[in-house]
């Protein structure tokens, strides 16, 4: 047990404190602001205030951590060893930079309550970033903070028992159209090949008619493919099933259709299925309910995860609608032109909502790539995107975290546009 002494222990402190310690080091911890009750401790003991008591493991603490709400703060970014890093402590500090509030101000994405440019979708963009801004995006820097700070406590308390945490891999399949020509319905199918006939598109008509006939299995329906790997690489893997009702942005199959819901009902009887709520949820709590309702009745269970279509996410409305239904994961934390790691960590960790000035019972499983931003959105060949997955994935192993994935189905369908994805996917999540 490592003793922490504070002159206040807050519910910011307190969050960011049990993120680091025992989420990412395995390290439990206890809090005091009796001086004398930290004097007579004989464990590991650190400071965390203004001012040291001695000669003692010493952090001095910044303001934000004993702050309420937000205000418009300066940060100038500087070099720890080679990190990034701000909040610089002074030469007292045992480390030079106040790591907790660092931590604090990324983690709960503090700067998205600032007043920003929104993109076309309403979304936070990751040149709005301070990480982004700063070259470290591609970085968990508080993981790596973390561990250099672990470096420092093993010289200050040797005796101490360190545990090792392990690395983990989590798979995740967004499913935003399950079938390119099947199971659309006669309008659908009808306004497909008059467009192709308009656009002399012969080679997709032709494809069109042999699958919508059955001479030919869907493009997109790679399905029985990813949980075949899945299974051989023992991989965690989370499908997310697009169910809303059709709109411009929402383009699956109907939630209705019995051939939709026989393939939902199969993939949750192999892996685990969350909750894609479609673009006009965003902002409609009422949408967001009946969307979980109708694939909790097609599967038959509880719906515990979810992962907004388009990526739109809004601090902290977004997650306030989530956790009022009760949903207990949220994969959204990232950005869909960017690779990288939006919250700066790549430990799964929980909302705080700064709002309330509380810890919620949600869960934040950050992404570190999609597909789509390799191929469409960075333009990367094929052999570049492998090249910056690996890097991604090297830097989560490096402090053992936990690295996630974005893939489509159709970015497994072997076609023109996605040919050698599938080789792709699986160096992807080989463990």
């Amino acid at each position: 047990m490592l003793l922490i002494y504070t002159h206040k222990i807050t519910p910011r402190l307190n969050y960011i404190f049990k993120h680091f310690f025992h989420r990412i080091l395995n390290i439990q911890i206890t809090f005091t602001t009796k001086v004398d009750e930290f004097v007579a401790h004989n464990g590991p003991k650190i400071t965390y205030s203004k001012a040291p008591l001695g000669t003692e493991f010493f952090i001095r603490s910044h303001d934000l951590l004993f702050e309420q709400g937000i205000n418009d703060i300066d940060i100038k970014i500087y070099n720890w060893d080679d990190i990034p890093c701000f909040f610089p402590a002074g030469e007292s500090s045992t480390i030079p930079y106040d790591i907790f509030a660092a931590s604090f101000y990324l983690i709960s994405r503090y700067e998205e309550y600032l007043p920003h440019v929104r993109d076309v979708h309403e979304r936070f963009n990751a040149d709005e970033s301070l990480a982004y801004k700063n070259g470290f995006l591609e970085k968990p820097v508080i993981d790596i903070w973390a561990f250099k700070f672990l470096k420092l406590l093993k010289i200050k308390f040797p005796k101490y028992n360190y545990t090792k945490r392990e690395f983990n891999l989590i798979s995740t399949i967004d499913i935003n159209v399950a079938y390119i020509y099947k199971h659309k319905g006669f309008v659908r199918t009808l306004g497909g090949s008059l467009k192709d006939l308009l656009n002399l598109n012969f080679i997709n008509l032709r494809n069109r008619l042999l699958t919508v006939l059955n001479f030919r299995k869907d493009p997109y329906d790679t399905f029985s493919t990813l949980l075949r790997i899945k299974e051989e690489n023992k991989v965690d893997t989370i499908f997310f099933f697009l169910i809303g009702d059709y709109t411009t942005f929402d383009k699956n199959i109907s939630s209705s259709n019995i051939n939709f819901k026989s393939l939902i009902k199969s993939v949750a009887d192999y892996a685990k299925v969350g909750l894609q709520p479609s673009y006009f949820t965003f902002q409609n709590a009422e949408k967001l309910k009946k969307e979980k309702l109708r694939l909790e009745f097609i599967i038959n269970r509880p719906v515990t995860c979810s992962r907004q279509h388009y990526l739109r996410l809004s601090m902290p409305d977004t997650y306030q609608n989530i956790i009022d239904l009760d949903l207990k994961e949220d994969y959204t934390m990232g950005y869909e032109k960017s690779v990288g790691f939006r919250a700066s960590t790549c430990t799964p960790f929980y909302f705080y909502d700064i709002d309330f000035e509380i810890q919620t019972p949600l869960k934040i499983f950050s992404f570190a790539l999609m597909d789509v931003t390799l191929k469409e959105h960075m333009q990367l060949s094929n052999e570049e995107c492998i090249t910056k997955i690996l890097k991604l994935k090297n830097e989560v192993q490096k402090v053992d975290g936990t690295f996630i994935s974005i893939f489509h189905n159709e970015s497994l369908s072997e076609n023109e546009y996605w040919n050698g994805w599938t080789d792709i996917y699986k160096s992807t999540v080989i463990q």
